[in-house]
């Protein structure tokens, strides 16, 4: 199994990229929301110009953030750049699409996009908008054509799941593997617990914190009365529901997986850590283990809190890289 880290795009991510590298992680994964991030593609051509080895690729790719022949630019001068280290994830967007007041793109359209992409990075014209459009950089600007960047398809559901199969090179899930591909990604949080840890414990609280915000976030986004199911969870959709309507979105997304909002943080139930990927040492080789009889080939930590490099660290000791 590659063992892979994930970072949102900020503050010392190209740091943390090169410790990942150092590590013996396998890639570099990086977040695509502009509404609450730094640019994902800057972000991308940074930690290629300061790492050697490592892969690397956005994680996921928003189809309505960029136009199609944008994104294939961009992906042209990555591969130019660090030729064979690029992979890239697209998606029907969480975040990507929540913090702009937008539910998830259909399917459709998510397909669309890949097929088009694909096209134009094989040297294609394809018809965007009624026009047809193509890769015409002269030479000595960005890759040379055909570019085969693998692509996976971030999904969880059926219909999407199918997209993966049509159009992708695997799929990239979160949390749980899905069989039947020989290239599926997942991407987890958690922590390597300490002896006497448990999850009220400071430091395992500080590290698992914006992951137990994101399971509130996310089944309210799915069904806003699902959340009361969780503890302390219909407090806090009492306290998101008291905001006006029309800023609801900004509010329940912030913070998203680097820190726990002041709303998150009266709410939220450290128990909840235990649906997190944490444990001592042992406990997470074991669950290692049966993901990866379940069909996962490369899991995604994304390292939380306080104390990224301590985070990083223990999870490649752990995982025996």
């Amino acid at each position: 199994m590659d063992v892979s880290a994930a970072f949102p795009p900020g503050r010392d991510l190209v740091d943390y990229a090169a410790l990942a590298e150092s590590l013996g992680y396998r890639r570099v994964w990086v977040y695509d929301s502009p509404a609450l991030y730094e640019d994902v593609f800057i972000a991308l051509a940074q930690i290629a110009e300061h790492t050697d080895e490592i892969g690397f690729g956005p994680a996921v790719l928003v189809p309505s953030l960029r136009h199609v022949l944008t994104t294939a630019a961009a992906i042209s001068t990555l591969e130019a750049q660090a030729p064979g280290r690029l992979s890239v994830a697209i998606g029907t967007g969480f975040t990507g699409r929540r913090m702009l007041g937008q539910k998830p793109l259909p399917v459709a359209r998510l397909e669309r996009y890949v097929r088009d992409l694909r096209g134009l990075l094989a040297g294609e014209a394809v018809v965007v908008d009624g026009a047809k459009v193509k890769l015409c950089q002269p030479e000595g600007f960005g890759a040379e054509r055909p570019i085969r960047t693998p692509i996976l398809i971030a999904a969880n559901g059926p219909k999407g799941l199918a997209v993966a199969r049509a159009v992708g090179d695997g799929v990239m899930c979160v949390n749980r593997p899905q069989a039947g591909f020989d290239w599926c990604a997942a991407l987890v949080f958690g922590t390597v617990m300490e002896t006497g840890e448990t999850f009220e414990s400071r430091r395992v609280l500080d590290a698992l914190g914006p992951a137990i915000a994101v399971i509130y976030h996310g089944i309210y986004e799915a069904s806003p009365t699902g959340v009361d199911s969780l503890p302390g969870g219909a407090a806090w959709r009492a306290a998101v529901e008291k905001l006006p309507a029309d800023l609801r979105h900004l509010s329940v997304h912030e913070g998203h997986l680097v820190e726990v909002s002041e709303l998150d943080r009266r709410h939220i139930a450290p128990q909840l850590g235990a649906l997190t990927l944490s444990g001592t040492e042992a406990e997470l080789r074991e669950k290692l283990a049966r993901l990866a009889d379940d069909g996962l080939t490369e899991v995604v930590y994304q390292p939380l809190g306080s104390d990224i490099p301590r985070e990083l660290d223990a999870f490649a000791k752990m995982a025996g890289l």
